[in-house]
This record gives C-alpha cells, structure tokens and sequence, in this order.
C-alpha cells in the first residue's frame, strides 16, 4: 500500500514548493545574471560582475526560503537601476547581450511586482 505524497509547506526550500511565477522569476533571474557574469568577465567590469553576483546571491536565498516577501521587494530596484545604469554605461557602445539582457529585466521587473502582489494578498 503507498501512502500519498505530500506538498511541501509554504515558505519551505526547494524548487518543489515554488509557484509558477516564483519559477519564472527565478528563471529570468537566472538569465541575467549570467549576462552580467559574462559582460562582466568580458569587458573586465567589476560592477557588472558584482551585479551578477548579487543576482545569484538573491537566487540562493529565496530558494532557501529565507525572507523571500522581502527579497522579491529588494529586487525590483535592484533589477530595476540596472536598465538606466546600462544605458548611461554605454553611452551608445550597446551589444546584443545588453539588449537581451534589457528585455528580460524589464519582463523580471513586471513578474516581481505581480509576485510581491501575490505574496501579499496570499
């Protein structure tokens, strides 16, 4: 006889017990951090790689279900400064990667705000 398999609890880690939203997020989060990792590495940029650091850094915690209301919060600035801090960085020298890198904060930026909406009604 096999028992049922239980859900895991709200505010536990693992990917498991993530939303839909929660897993995109984390997606693009992961998407733009390695952006970061890379055009940091490439153009020998410290802040650009210092962002993808946080970026992961942010991943890992929410993951593990540490604070995860106030870490969706904290990241819409912190992806948010990102796009105008680029624009004025390049100053006209933009690259695929920046664009690409662009399109999925402005998309990562809608997702947590409807995240932290969810996680507030919910």
């Amino acid at each position: 006889m096999s028992t049922p398999t239980q859900q895991a609890p709200t505010g536990t880690s693992g990917m498991n017990s993530l939303s839909t939203l929660e897993q995109v997020v984390l997606i693009l989060l992961g998407i733009t951090a390695i952006t970061h990792l890379y055009a940091g590495v490439v153009e020998g940029a410290p802040p650009v790689l210092l962002a993808g650091v946080g970026f992961i850094g942010g991943m890992l915690l929410y993951t593990q279900g540490v604070r995860r209301h106030g870490l969706a919060i904290v990241a819409i600035p912190y992806t948010a400064v990102q796009i105008p801090l680029w624009y004025i960085a390049k100053a006209g020298n933009f690259t695929l990667v920046g664009y690409v890198d662009k399109i999925v904060q402005i998309v990562l930026v809608v997702a947590l705000v409807a995240l932290v909406f969810r996680q507030r009604d919910g």
